[in-house]
């Protein structure tokens, strides 16, 4: 059961992703990004990591995307100011099929690893303690860095796109 659970997961994992690649409309594929990291929380339960599931869901799912459809929204973009894109889909299809030999190198990667038990590695697998003491002991920089640069992309993208509204107006 789990298995099958595991694999209509991965699914809806994968057709969100594609989802927001292929929808031309920003709405539309920040919906595909939440069905994809609901998705991916639920593989995360699966996997007995309740604290990631539930950062999963409540962060990412529900804090982050809430923050990007309403700056979605609040740019108020239509349809006639989207960028034309008439090679979308080729462009897609030939990078797939460009990243195929990359593909082919990690599966092969995979392959020569030495096999292991899928056991869980210890009592605090995906507990809350052995989680943070990790983050907060060997990965604080890192992540204040990339916090940093996601707020300074979000008020770039903000100010850009306000830019180019008071310049036609």
């Amino acid at each position: 059961m789990v298995d099958i659970i595991f694999l209509g997961l991965a699914i809806f994992a994968i057709g969100g992703g594609f989802g927001m690649i292929l929808f031309s409309q920003p709405m539309h594929s920040a919906i595909s990004l939440i069905v994809t990291l609901i998705s991916l929380g639920g593989i995360f339960a699966l996997l007995s990591a309740p604290f990631l599931f539930m950062v999963q869901i409540i962060l990412y799912a529900g804090a982050i995307i809430t923050l990007l459809l309403f700056i979605i929204m609040f740019l108020n973009i239509r349809d006639d100011e989207l960028p034309d894109e008439p090679n979308k889909n080729i462009t897609i299809i030939i990078g797939a099929i460009l990243l195929i030999p990359f593909n082919i190198l990690i599966l092969k990667a995979f392959n020569t690893f030495p096999e292991k038990s899928m056991n869980i590695l210890g009592k605090d697998f995906g507990s809350i303690h052995s989680f943070g003491m990790e983050l907060f002991n060997k990965w604080l920089v890192p992540f204040e860095l990339i916090s940093m640069l996601l707020l300074a992309s979000l008020v770039g993208a903000v100010v850009y796109a306000r830019k180019d509204k008071n310049r036609d107006g």
